[in-house]
């Protein structure tokens, strides 16, 4: 039965609350200096170790757009949505052995830091805008948006907005002390996180295999869950047909079957995972071991994440399917799939609702801390330091540096306030990857080029980012009008708002793929050589026993995975 919040459930939460952030304090003394120094604000130099660094990446990474999008994705299309995940932990193995190295020896701090010194200070102004808009209008809304709509949830009442500013709040509090101390309390979020989403799972488990009289437990409940929703245990959609339900199309729309694999799921992670300050962040103050050592620990936890986020999403659908839930499925007066998770956490015992709570909000505020935090690292550094005033001190530099924090923290609360971007009806988890699916080809394609091809010039590398977002514009809204709904590059499907649509993983793959072309065609006029490519030395991607086991031991895992639900 559905229980409502008690005061063991608040005084779990309010216990957590009070011990991260008292944590957060004691981070912040221990390690504080006289006069801290940007690069340890921003990077927290050398304090990292690698299952912080792991962690770090994962609890700033499993936010509200995982426990709420992805569950909510998860009731509409099932385990397939685990590929955004399962594809993740192979291309953190890719960033470890092959960015990292590149990005260490270049001695950077931010990703725009690295353009400037592969390209030109141009391409690096006109990157650093593009993210700080990207983070900020898409990012941290979406995730204050779907965390507080999923709390408010829980809580009842009139407590959304009241909701978004405690969350601002918290993460402001901890985001404040730097890199060190987000780094290191996002341990603690992420055991919570872990603790959390797995005693939710199992409920939800429990759930399933009560509702039809199988006697509880969680393993009779998955066993359920795959005998009432078949169609939600597979990896890859078929191509639709002339007599394919639109509901089938909508989920080949989300996620285009084997195409997927061929394009757009390879572009999201590596620009997400390698080329985003965000995460790279955790990692660029460590030496290469330690930093490796820690992204493919983050990517072995990846592979857990599905549990966790995708499971009870899969139980909601097959609750709802079968006349339960109906009522929190609908809790906003509308039909949402993303009300899939708070609608399980309801019905959690007392106690362990306030413990999921805590979790859910640690993801939240994990994901903002982090977010901001790369905000105002990307504007210090790269706009302020480097146009505004370049003769700022170290000092100075940490105090704009926190003033950057409070103004995204605003403007996010803003945009959240009356669902200015329109979030809940685009869903959270698939607003995200389209929306930074614009540019995300364009610099995927400015990155790798960048550093393992010594002709890219920084005028290919220009025209490739904004021709990259244009191409993405034009595939993804105009494409099926001017060249067809049918052609040898693309099929565009019904979207069921009277218009024709190609899948936007699709569109990314051949944004992509002309991005390339056209900047390799651009590079061959120029030297052979640019004056500013990359040195990469022999025996730099050489890697240790322990990494080699780490990547063979994911890659076993995954192997294992997709052979069981493909």
């Amino acid at each position: 039965m559905r229980n409502p919040l008690t005061t063991l459930d608040l005084a779990v939460f309010f216990f957590y609350l009070i011990g991260v952030s008292a944590y957060g304090y004691y981070i912040y003394r221990s390690k504080q200096q006289a006069e801290q120094t940007t690069k340890d604000y921003f990077l927290a130099e050398g304090s990292l170790t690698w299952w912080a660094i792991g962690a770090s990446m994962i609890a700033s990474n499993i936010s509200a757009e995982q426990f709420i999008g992805m569950s909510g994705s998860g009731f509409k299309v099932g385990v397939a949505v685990a590929a955004y995940e399962w594809v993740a932990a192979i291309v953190l193995i890719i960033v470890a052995v092959f960015f990292m190295p590149v990005f260490l020896k270049e001695k950077i701090f931010t990703m725009p830091q690295f353009l400037e010194q592969r390209y030109n200070s141009t391409l690096s102004l006109i990157m650093s805008v593009f993210w700080l808009f990207l983070y900020v209008l898409v990012n941290l809304t979406s995730i204050l948006y779907l965390g507080a709509l999923a709390l408010s949830n829980l809580v009842g009442g009139d407590s959304f907005h009241v909701i978004i500013v405690l969350l601002a709040l918290f993460a402001l509090l901890i985001s404040v002390g730097g890199m060190k101390v987000v780094g290191y309390t996002d341990v603690v979020q992420v055991v919570v996180l872990v603790v959390g989403g797995l005693v939710t799972t199992y409920i939800a488990l429990q759930l399933v295999s009560t509702k039809f009289g199988l006697g509880g437990g969680a393993l009779t409940g998955f066993n359920a869950l795959m005998e009432k929703a078949p169609d939600h245990f597979h990896m890859i959609f078929p191509k639709p047909t002339a007599t394919t339900t639109q509901v089938e199309i909508d989920k080949y729309l989300s996620l285009p079957g084997i195409a997927m694999y061929l394009a757009g799921q390879w572009i999201v992670n590596l620009n997400y995972w390698g080329c985003n300050q965000y995460i790279t962040q955790r990692a660029l103050g460590a030496d290469l071991h330690t930093a490796r050592t820690g992204i493919l620990f983050a990517g072995i936890l990846k592979l857990m994440m599905p549990v966790i986020v995708m499971l009870p999403g899969i139980a909601a659908y097959v609750l709802y399917q079968n006349g339960s839930l109906q009522a929190e499925m609908s809790s906003t007066g509308a039909f949402n799939s993303d009300n899939a998770y708070s609608a399980i956490l309801t019905f959690l015992p007392n106690g362990l609702k306030g413990l999921s709570m805590a979790a859910l909000t640690a993801a939240i505020v994990a994901s903002l801390a982090g977010k901001v935090n790369s905000v105002s690292t990307i504007y210090t550094l790269d706009i302020y330091k480097r146009y505004l005033a370049p003769e700022a001190t170290e000092k100075k530099q940490v105090w704009v540096g926190r003033l950057t924090i409070v103004a995204a923290i605003v403007i996010s609360i803003g945009l959240t306030w009356q669902d200015a971007l329109g979030i809940g009806g685009e869903g959270g988890f698939q607003f995200i990857q389209k929306y930074t699916g614009f540019i995300s080809p364009g610099i995927l394609a400015i990155f790798l080029l960048g550093m393992f091809w010594k002709r890219t010039t920084a005028t290919a590398a220009i025209v490739g980012v904004l021709a990259g977002f244009a191409m993405s514009v034009f595939f993804n809204e105009y494409a099926p009008s001017v060249l067809g709904n049918e052609t040898l590059l693309y099929t565009a499907y019904p979207n069921g708002k009277g218009g024709l649509e190609i899948p936007f993983l699709i569109c990314m793959g051949l944004s992509f793929m002309f991005t390339v072309i056209l900047m390799v065609s651009i590079s061959l006029t120029a030297p052979a050589i640019s004056s500013r490519a990359i040195d990469l030395k022999p025996g730099l991607f050489r890697v240790s026993r322990q990494t080699l086991t780490l990547i063979v031991i994911t890659l076993l895992l995954i192997t294992a995975l997709y052979t069981k639900f493909w």
